[in-house]
């Protein structure tokens, strides 16, 4: 690619405010100045389409450098105001980090409408009522088990966006209990975050399933390659559409998203779904916080472990004794691990790695 063609990328830097950040942010969105980065990537140029770079790991580990259009973000940004009835004049507040796409989205929405979103990244106190924000269920969890003040802020909004991990429906009908009009949504940072509201798509925005529930997407907000891997980009793109490792359903003309393609392990030859165990449990035990992961094992390929947070703890042979009944014997936990807390990622997702970490330490004394 011939440089003409390309354009500067800068990475946000942690000394600069909020406003700057904006500035420089709707230049990149109009084609002045260069591309915006959040945080380190492995190239000095982008294409010239594209504003933002997204440092993004996969299923497998590997760094993504996701590289958006200025047109997918203002496409994702009007169709999430459009969705929830966000009008000029309208304000957000910030809870998310900029390092990812939830984070960004709010600023540019705010564009959309007029305003500066509050930034209440690191606030203590009384919250400022605004209309509409966007949290992880982590900070949902947190607001309504003891942060009063969050809790106050959410319920003031006409709508909180939640999203980046898996929301549960126990989660969800104690914040609509509490006067949290929540609105779960669904996507990526190839999407340029949510692009499915409840189980509906944006404007833009299409899906398919596939005949073993792998879910694809095609939309306005799509990105447009991986700046350090565009072979890999092309291979995810068939007729058109993102093909995700999302597992989902319809349910009532709604798309549902019940787990991830790469979230299956082998064990013993047979297939065991994380997800798919850890809600089990959930369900069957009240208040228990659990995550399952894999660790390499010699006789089962891999096997099942299941790690516990907090002061519920069932009986283990009681938990293998639903999961036996309710999934398969595959399903039987090799190991349990006892934590104070889940490790999860700063938008909330488990963290399955450092889980595994944890499990050699213990084993290895």
């Amino acid at each position: 690619m011939e440089q003409t063609s390309q354009r500067e990328i800068r990475a946000i830097d942690p000394t600069w405010s909020l406003a700057e950040i904006m500035a420089r942010l709707a230049k990149a969105l109009i084609g002045e100045g260069p591309a915006i980065a959040l945080g380190t990537v492995s190239v000095d140029f982008a294409p010239q389409r594209v504003a933002l770079i997204i440092n993004t790991s996969g299923s497998t580990g590997s760094s993504k450098e996701v590289g958006i259009s200025a047109s997918a973000l203002l496409e994702s940004a009007r169709s999430a105001n459009k969705f929830i009835g966000a009008k000029p004049g309208h304000t957000w507040s910030l809870l998310l980090p900029l390092t990812h796409i939830a984070g960004i989205n709010i600023l540019i929405r705010s564009m959309e409408l007029g305003t500066a979103p509050f930034d209440l990244r690191d606030w203590n106190g009384k919250y400022p009522n605004v209309d509409f924000t966007a949290v992880v269920p982590t900070q949902l969890y947190k607001a309504l088990n003891g942060d009063h003040e969050l809790l106050a802020h959410l319920q003031s909004a006409q709508s909180v966006l939640v999203g980046g991990a898996a929301l549960s429906s126990e989660l969800r009908t104690a914040a609509e209990n509490s006067g949290i009009n929540v609105v779960e949504t669904y996507g990526m940072t190839e999407t340029c975050g949510g692009c499915i509201y409840d189980g509906v798509p944006l404007e833009g925005t299409e899906f398919e399933i596939d005949e073993l529930g792998v879910i694809s997407l095609a939309s306005k907000s799509l990105a447009s390659t991986y700046i350090n891997d565009p072979e890999a980009w092309t291979e995810r793109i068939r007729n058109g559409y993102f093909v995700t490792t999302d597992i989902g359903k319809l349910e009532n003309g709604k798309l549902v998203v019940t787990g991830r393609s790469d979230d299956v392990i082998i064990s013993g030859g047979e297939n065991v779904s994380l997800t798919h165990v850890e809600s089990v449990v959930a369900r069957t035990f009240s208040g228990v916080e659990c995550a399952a992961f894999a660790m390499p094992d010699s006789q089962w390929g891999q096997s099942l472990n299941l790690a516990i947070a907090g002061d519920v703890k069932p009986e283990q042979s009681v938990i293998n004794e639903y999961l036996t009944s309710e999934i398969s014997r595959a399903a039987k936990v090799k190991n349990f691990i006892y934590i104070t807390e889940i490790p999860r990622t700063a938008l909330g997702k488990v963290d399955r790695k450092k889980l595994a970490e944890i499990a050699s330490e213990v084993r290895n004394g």
